[in-house]
């Protein structure tokens, strides 16, 4: 697949879509949840890394319902996987130029491989919330202040577990047609900018970003590079 080489791409997926699928292995199968992640405070921003990068032993924070059967399944020290889903978006072989096409879907992913560490007592636990609400709502509220629910974020915290995901690889995907010509990828782009389904029109811009990077020859946020596995389509 294509692989981004900003180091600093991986880590503006993870902030602008923080709803995980939190996987780990069962004891008959995986166990998967949705859940918010976000970067834990203690590395992010760090004053030797201005790019922020998301990379190995680097901390994402998250808290989870301990009714929920998965949290009987964390343990310290077990191996999970956190995927990022970033824009994305069906393309039409219609919008290509040959008669003989396949369809496919164009997406952005980022997989965080790493170890769980569970955290206790009640003040960490609350730190935890609060640094994710303060994330969320920054980034996707209208400034709410959490002071004044304070005291019903402690009632609840008996049912709240909180974790720490320590990071050991970053695998990001970033397939935007890059295969093809710049002519075609601008047509893509095109039609998913007048299509208001999900993050399509996301998708689009970062597609006109790829096409301009690579028609110059200069590194930007999303200079792709693929590999051997790269789609065809």
């Amino acid at each position: 697949m294509y692989r981004p080489d900003d180091p600093h791409w991986s880590f503006r997926i993870v902030q602008d879509n923080p709803l995980a699928i939190l996987s780990t292995n069962g004891t008959d199968a995986p166990v998967l949840t949705h859940l918010p992640m976000v970067p834990d405070p203690i590395d992010f921003p760090r004053p030797d890394d201005p790019q922020n990068r998301l990379a190995r032993d680097r901390r994402l924070i998250g808290h989870l319902n301990r009714a929920n059967p998965h949290c009987a399944a964390l343990t310290d020290g077990i191996e999970a996987v956190a995927v990022f889903h970033g824009p994305h978006g069906y393309v039409s072989p219609t919008l290509y130029d040959s008669e003989i096409a396949a369809p496919t879907w164009n997406f952005t992913a980022v997989h965080v491989r790493g170890r769980i560490e569970m955290l206790h007592g009640t003040g960490t636990t609350l730190d935890v919330v609060r640094t994710t609400v303060t994330a969320l709502e920054s980034r996707f509220g209208d400034g709410w202040d959490e002071c004044g629910s304070l005291d019903y974020f402690r009632r609840i915290l008996a049912g709240v577990q909180a974790f720490r995901l320590h990071v050991v690889a970053v695998d990001s995907m970033a397939k935007l047609s890059q295969e093809k010509t710049a002519e075609v990828r601008l047509k893509v782009a095109a039609a998913l900018e007048r299509s208001e389904r999900g993050s399509r029109r996301e998708l689009a811009a970062m597609m006109h970003a790829t096409t301009a990077t690579q028609a110059t020859g200069r590194a930007s946020a999303i200079s792709c590079t693929s590999d051997s596995a790269s789609s065809s389509k």
